[in-house]
């Protein structure tokens, strides 16, 4: 094949959450609001924290998988902002926190010192304690 993934550390991320507005059961199964009260970014390459108010995780839950939708701006400690978004998934089988978080990070920004963002794709693996992820998240090269 030839073709290796390689993953290099890109940062911690530390997310704290706030209690679910509970929309319910719908059609694609129940439906949760968490929104994100604090959130710090800590790497070699990007350090920031959670920016404003209009950030949340919009949590699905059909049978035992939850699927995560994350939105969120960071400020970063020089000044920029920088847009995160990112899908993905979790095993509910034994409950909330039992299993990883699995998800795709995507970066968004204007900022040309953190231009290089845009162009990458970033994979990631969280655990939930209580109201508290703990991320780490890699670049895809």
């Amino acid at each position: 094949m030839g073709l290796l993934i390689e993953l290099v550390p890109l940062c911690a991320v530390d997310v704290v959450l706030a209690e679910p507005l509970v929309i319910g059961k719908g059609p694609s199964g129940l439906r949760l609001i968490y929104e994100v009260v604090e959130a710090t970014v800590k790497g070699v390459r990007l350090i920031g924290q959670l920016s404003g108010r209009a950030s949340a995780d919009w949590v699905t839950v059909e049978g035992t998988t939850g699927l995560v939708d994350v939105r969120m701006t960071l400020a970063t400690h020089d000044g920029a902002n920088i847009l995160v978004q990112y899908r993905g998934r979790m095993d509910l089988t034994n409950g909330p926190g039992s299993s990883p978080i699995y998800v795709a990070p995507l970066f968004e920004t204007g900022d040309a010192r953190y231009e290089w963002l845009n162009r990458i794709q970033a994979v990631g693996k969280g655990d939930l304690k209580g109201n508290r992820i703990s991320y780490e998240f890699f670049e895809v090269r």
